[in-house]
């Protein structure tokens, strides 16, 4: 089964980079640009097998997401890959300490990313 994953992230090229590569590998990819934008995504469709959130937005941060992901019943169980520019040790640590499931900086390594969502359940 392919792989649903939304991608959040408020610059569109980040997201057309990112939709690009994962559509040539077979995910099926949905986006958008604001924290609270995906978390009603999320509601409105459970089929999603990982979030590639970007922890540092304008309005609310991946960080406050990911944390009402994890605390929201019918959302809770989908993985959140936490993409941050911030790549020092303390930096990942506070992404798996809001919920993230795993961690990955900018820019991408592409392969570590595909790495990453296929070890997803």
């Amino acid at each position: 089964m392919n792989k649903k994953i939304l991608i959040v992230d408020d610059d569109p090229r980040n997201i057309f980079a990112l939709k690009l590569t994962l559509k040539s590998r077979g995910y099926q990819i949905e986006s958008c640009t604001m924290a609270q934008e995906a978390i009603n995504i999320l509601k409105k469709d459970n089929q999603f097998s990982a979030v590639l959130m970007d922890m540092m937005m304008p309005e609310m941060d991946g960080y406050e997401a990911t944390r009402i992901i994890r605390s929201t019943p019918a959302i809770s169980e989908v993985s959140v890959i936490a993409v941050t520019a911030q790549a020092m040790p303390e930096d990942r640590q506070k992404c798996i300490d809001a919920g993230a499931n795993h961690y990955i900086s900018k820019p991408i390594d592409v392969d570590q990313l595909i790495n990453a969502i296929e070890k997803l359940p």
